[in-house]
C-alpha cells in the first residue's frame, strides 16, 4: 500500500485528440508499471469545446475539465504541464507553463519556427535555473529496439558511421476529397509532411547516430493545392473525405525528401510523404558503418535487423535482435521475453523518463535545445527546397 508520505506529481494536460489520448495512455499506466520516486497524478485536462474536453477526461481518467489553459496552469494540483496542441500554441502555452513554475513536456515539432523554438529554450533555460525541466515528446526514441539500437552505435558495432537512410510514409491524405484539417494549413501545423513526419526522422537519425546534421539539400511538393473544407469534426488521422462543398488552399507540403551530412562526414537521405498509397505508418531506418549495419521498422517496432561485417563473408548477413529481454531498455518492468510491445507503450516511457528527470532534477532528452535543432534543420529543408535544391547549412 502507498504510503502517505509518497510524493505526486500533478499532471495537466492540453489537447485531447490523438496525442491526447496517446499521452493520457501513458500517464494513466506508467505508475502501475514502473517503481517511481514521484507517483504521476492526472490532475486536469484541457480543450476549448466544454463537453468534448468532459468526455475525454471521463473516458481517459483525468480529474478535472478546463476550457481555459491559463486557468489549468494556474491551478495548485498542476505541476506538469503536457501540450498536446497543434503547434501554433506550443511556444505560448509552455513558455506561459515555464514562467509559472511548472514543468514542461511538449509534442513535437517543438514549434512552428526557429524563432518560436528559440524563444522555448530561453524559458527553459531560465526555469532549469528555478529547478524545472523540459522536455520535446519525440516518442519513437522511447521503442525499445531504437533505444537499444543507440547502444549498439555507442558501442561501437558498427564502427564509423558512413550511411543513414529513413524513410517515413503515410497515405491518410491520398484522397484529394479529404478535408483541410489543421494539419494541412500552415498557420497551424507550420509545415506540412515535413514537420509532422520529417522532425521525428531527423531526430531518431541524429539521436542514434550520436551526432547533428551541419548542412541540407531538399525539394518539397504539394500534390493536391485545394481541398474541402470540413463540414464537421474529423477525428484522428483518416483517408476518406468528409468535407462539404467549399474549399480552401492547402498550405503545406505533402511530401518533403532531403539528403544532408553529419559533422563527421556521414551522409544521410530522408523521405517524408502523407501520399504514399498503402503505408498507414511505415518508419524504416538504416544505418551503415564500416564494421556492420543496423536496421529498424515501426511495423515490426519489437526488432532489430543487424549485420556484423568483422565476421566472416561465409557466416555473415543480416540476422534478427528480438528487443524483448529484460536486459533491454525499459523491458525489465513488463513481460516475459518474447511478449512483444506496441505504439502505446512509448508514451508510457516517454512518462517514466519525464517523471524520472522531474524527481532527480536531471535535464531530461530530448530537451528543448534539441527541439529547436531539429527545427533549424526543418528550416534549411524548406529554405533549399525554395531555392531549387541548393545546398543549405543547418545554423548551430
Amino acid at each position: 500500500m502507498e504510503s502517505p508520505e509518497a510524493k505526486t506529481l500533478g499532471v495537466g494536460m492540453v489537447g485531447y485528440a490523438f496525442m491526447g489520448a496517446a499521452h493520457s495512455q501513458g500517464w494513466r499506466t506508467v505508475g502501475r508499471v514502473f517503481d517511481l520516486p514521484t507517483r504521476p497524478v492526472m490532475s486536469a485536462i484541457c480543450g476549448r469545446d466544454a463537453d468534448a474536453v468532459r468526455a475525454a477526461a471521463d473516458r481517459h481518467g483525468w480529474a478535472a475539465a478546463e476550457t481555459d489553459w491559463r486557468s489549468m496552469i494556474a491551478r495548485d494540483d498542476v505541476q506538469l504541464v503536457d501540450v498536446c496542441t497543434p503547434g501554433d500554441s506550443h511556444a505560448e502555452i509552455a513558455i506561459a507553463a515555464l514562467e509559472a513554475g511548472k514543468h514542461v513536456l511538449c509534442e513535437k515539432p517543438l514549434a512552428n519556427s526557429v524563432t518560436e523554438a528559440q524563444a522555448m529554450v530561453e524559458a527553459a533555460r531560465r526555469a532549469r535555473e528555478r529547478g524545472q525541466v523540459a522536455m520535446v515528446g519525440f516518442n519513437y526514441r522511447r521503442a525499445p529496439a531504437i533505444a537499444y539500437a543507440r547502444r549498439m552505435v555507442a558501442q561501437g558495432r558498427l564502427g564509423v558511421l558512413r550511411h543513414v537512410r529513413v524513410t517515413y510514409l503515410q497515405d491518410w491524405i491520398v484522397d484529394p476529397e479529404f478535408p483541410l484539417v489543421w494539419r494541412l494549413r500552415r498557420e497551424y501545423a507550420g509545415s506540412g509532411a515535413l514537420g509532422d513526419l520529417g522532425s521525428h526522422i531527423v531526430d531518431l537519425a541524429q539521436y542514434l547516430a550520436g551526432e547533428r546534421l551541419i548542412g541540407v539539400s531538399a525539394l518539397t511538393e504539394t500534390f493536391i493545392r485545394e481541398r474541402p473544407l470540413p463540414a464537421g469534426a474529423v477525428a484522428g488521422l483518416g483517408g476518406s473525405g468528409a468535407g462539404g462543398a467549399a474549399r480552401g488552399p492547402v498550405t503545406v507540403d505533402d511530401a518533403a525528401l532531403f539528403t544532408g551530412r553529419f559533422g563527421s562526414g556521414a551522409v544521410a537521405s530522408f523521405e517524408a510523404s502523407r501520399f504514399a498509397a498503402g503505408r498507414k505508418n511505415s518508419l524504416r531506418i538504416e544505418l551503415n558503418g564500416d564494421h556492420g549495419s543496423l536496421a529498424f521498422d515501426l511495423e515490426r517496432l519489437n526488432e532489430l535487423s543487424f549485420h556484423d561485417h568483422t565476421e566472416p563473408a561465409a557466416d555473415s548477413g543480416f540476422r534478427r535482435i528480438l528487443v524483448t529481454e529484460p536486459e533491454h531498455p525499459y523491458l525489465d518492468a513488463w513481460w516475459p521475453p518474447g511478449h512483444a510491445l506496441g505504439y502505446e507503450h512509448t508514451f508510457v516511457h516517454q512518462a517514466r523518463d519525464m517523471v524520472l528527470a522531474v524527481a532527480e532534477g536531471t535535464g531530461p532528452e530530448p530537451s528543448f535545445e534539441d527541439g529547436l535543432q531539429v527545427q533549424r534543420v526543418l528550416a534549411a529543408v524548406e529554405e533549399s527546397a525554395e531555392k531549387n535544391c541548393v545546398y543549405t547549412p543547418v545554423p548551430v
